[in-house]
């Protein structure tokens, strides 16, 4: 006979034996967090948003599984102010981080993003989340700025942009997109703050990135984890490795984003492997819209007008594409208004963490918009920052441009007035202006900005003082 003990004592044994993971992924609480950023990025450059040549099977699986934003938007136009609104779930133009005319921190800049700053890190810290940044951090690169003095545990990667520190037999502007020799790049590999190559092989950053990617979550997984992988790729000058070097009908600029949608293929896979699936958040974007400037070597924006350096719609738009399985419903084309900057505030509730409450946050909670709950209430309007200065808001599907400039050029910025107005609805590539019929609109733009001016209290530049 059976001791009547024996059933309990068999669960408990079969507990034990059950591995952590299994567990973990059950839990809907304290979501794990990936946040995987590509760097100029245009938002036609993936097979899910209409490109014609470049093969992304991963993501358009992560955009079928998921949620697929189409109108989703960087809070700047270049690399630097970018990263800060993303990381603080604020204007950059309320951190500092922006200026006019030098745009992104360089090599030999002086400061980072501030000290008293609260990023996405440090929050999920608080409540108990291990946090590693891979990649491309340029926030800042003295040991004072880097990623474990703003809430990482864990950095590897490179401090700016891959083409900031030429050698000085390096091209100058244009001829960068011809370059082919690595050796001619002496941009730093760091680990935690130190360095420990000099002059890394680019060819092979985007599989370090991700080997280093998969480790992070493969230590990680009895626990809560936020992992922001940024990848230095597509900025110029492209790199791909020899398993993906030649094999795009786009060029280089294909290979190299074929091998950034297999390194989400792997992230995928390895959450697969651990059992995470039904526990993670991976949200999937780019800092801005395509470096056009280049020719082939720059991407696309599809329909949209521009790119890169400007507030035209190809500069700021980008694509966005969330994944939860059994929690964000599958397939879903989310045609709402979303930025990066409600990345901070929507984590931060998933997490049960606390918005900063003396400082102010521009990022919602898309929680709703996510879950298919409904929408967002109070939705504030979109305001495009150019540097420090505001140049043109989107309400609805109405956007306004009281400045507009190309996107690198000679060209000095012109004001309008009255604003140039499009109905981004039946006008995505910006083409046709309506103000002359919409003076309703235009005032109810006039009254947004100067309701947003009003609070707004602008920081000191960080990104002027060199070394």
């Amino acid at each position: 006979m059976i001791p009547s003990f024996y059933p309990a004592l068999i669960l408990w044994i079969l507990l034990l034996l059950t591995p952590s993971q299994t567990i973990a992924a059950k839990n809907p609480t304290q979501p794990n967090v990936i946040v995987i950023y590509a760097d100029d990025l245009g938002w036609g450059d993936l097979g899910c948003y209409g490109s014609p040549t470049i093969r992304t099977p991963n993501l358009d699986r992560m955009a079928a599984e998921g949620m697929r934003f189409t109108d989703f938007y960087s809070a700047a136009e270049v690399c630097t102010p970018s990263r800060a609104a993303l990381l603080t779930g604020r204007y950059p133009v309320r951190s500092g981080m922006c200026h006019d005319q030098f745009r992104v921190l360089r090599n030999n800049s002086k400061n980072g993003l501030p000290k008293d700053e609260v990023t996405l890190a440090s929050i999920l810290k608080t409540q108990g989340y291990r946090t590693a940044c891979v990649g491309k951090w340029h926030l800042g690169h003295r040991k004072e700025h880097l990623p474990p003095n703003h809430g990482f545990e864990q950095y590897f990667g490179l401090p700016f942009s891959n083409d900031m520190m030429p050698a000085p037999d390096a091209p100058k502007g244009r001829e960068k997109l011809y370059l082919e020799e690595n050796a001619l790049w002496r941009t730093p590999l760091i680990r935690c703050v130190e360095v420990i190559e000099e002059q890394p092989d680019q060819k092979q950053l985007t599989r370090r990135y991700t080997e280093e990617s998969v480790k992070f979550i493969s230590e990680n997984r009895e626990k809560p984890f936020f992992l922001y992988l940024a990848h230095t790729f597509p900025h110029v000058p492209l790199f791909a490795s020899e398993s993906f070097r030649g094999k795009s009908r786009a060029g280089i600029y294909g290979d190299v984003v074929e091998e950034i949608d297999w390194s989400v293929g792997q992230i995928l896979a390895a959450l697969q492997r651990e059992g995470l699936r039904e526990n993670t958040l991976v949200v999937f974007s780019s800092d801005n819209g395509p470096w056009t400037l280049f020719d082939s070597h720059g991407g696309s924006a599809g329909p949209l007008r521009e790119g890169k350096g400007s507030t035209w719609e190809g500069g700021m738009r980008v694509p966005g594409i969330f994944w939860w399985p059994g929690r964000i419903p599958a397939g879903k084309v989310q045609n709402e208004l979303a930025t990066t900057m409600d990345v901070f505030t929507t984590v931060t509730h998933l997490a049960g963490g606390t918005l900063p409450k003396e400082r102010q946050i521009d990022g919602a909670d898309i929680s709703p918009l996510l879950f298919g709950a409904g929408h967002v209430e109070n939705r504030e309007p979109f305001f495009y920052y150019r540097g420090s200065q505001l140049y043109a808001v989107r309400i609805g599907l109405w956007k306004a441009h009281f400045t507009t400039r190309s996107s690198y050029g000679p060209d000095k910025p012109e004001a309008h007035d009255p604003p140039l107005l499009y109905h981004l609805g039946e006008d995505a590539g910006e083409h046709w202006d309506r103000a002359a019929k919409h003076p309703e609109v235009i005032s109810q733009m006039r009254k947004a900005v100067a309701a947003h001016v009003a609070k707004l209290t602008p920081a000191p530049s960080q990104l002027i003082e060199t070394e």
